[in-house]
């Protein structure tokens, strides 16, 4: 008895593992697929009107498609993992209007990050622009400044150059006028002594 038992298991789990494995190999060939954009669309238990209503899908939802066609009608699993059938003209691989706005507003959302991102490093260089420029008034009101220092410097060693040249020239007719002098009046006094000498002798 217990072997029965045993082999049942056995076979239970064998056929649970398979059943499991097939419906995942299954799920691994679905394709991505959309709802078009219409209001809703009825899900039904099989490919046809005749077949019961199982609920609606909004428009633009996401679903897998399982491949299966008939009678108009595709087979695909909804969000909720469930499989039923829609018509075909309503399934496509592309992307409703929904995702696009969805996907629009996310790329709207990261631009204005970007831009803000912008606005800080633009902030940031005016800032340091606005540094640089208080910078350059600063050294152009010092070269200014030296530069007056430099024209004052120069000015007062054009005028010590002139008194000096002045002065040389003072010095100069100094020393010629009293060379003119004593030239003048040695040559009497020697001449004067010797008259004087000469009546002695």
């Amino acid at each position: 008895m217990n072997n029965v038992i045993n082999v049942i298991a056995f076979v239970a789990i064998t056929l649970s593992s398979s059943l499991f494995l097939s419906a995942q190999a299954a799920e691994n060939n679905y394709k991505q697929g959309y709802i078009s954009d219409e209001l809703f669309i009825y899900m039904h238990a099989g490919p046809g009107t005749n077949y019961r209503i199982l609920g609606t899908i909004i428009a633009g939802s996401e679903v897998k498609i399982t491949g299966a066609e008939d009678n108009g009608y595709s087979e695909v699993i909804d969000d909720k993992n469930r499989a039923t059938w829609v018509e075909s003209k309503y399934v496509s691989t592309e992307p409703g209007l929904r995702f696009a706005v969805t996907e629009l507003n996310a790329k709207i959302a990261n631009s204005s990050d970007f831009t803000s991102q912008l606005d800080g490093e633009v902030n940031e260089l005016n800032s340091k622009v606005n540094l640089l420029t208080n910078d350059k008034k600063k050294l152009s009101a010092e070269l200014k400044k030296m530069t007056t220092t430099l024209a004052e410097t120069q000015s007062q060693i054009k005028d010590q150059d002139t008194n000096i040249k002045k002065q040389w020239f003072f010095t100069g007719a100094l020393v010629l006028g009293i060379g003119l002098i004593l030239g003048l009046i040695l040559p009497r006094l020697f001449a004067r002594r010797r008259g004087t000498m000469d009546s002695w002798s």
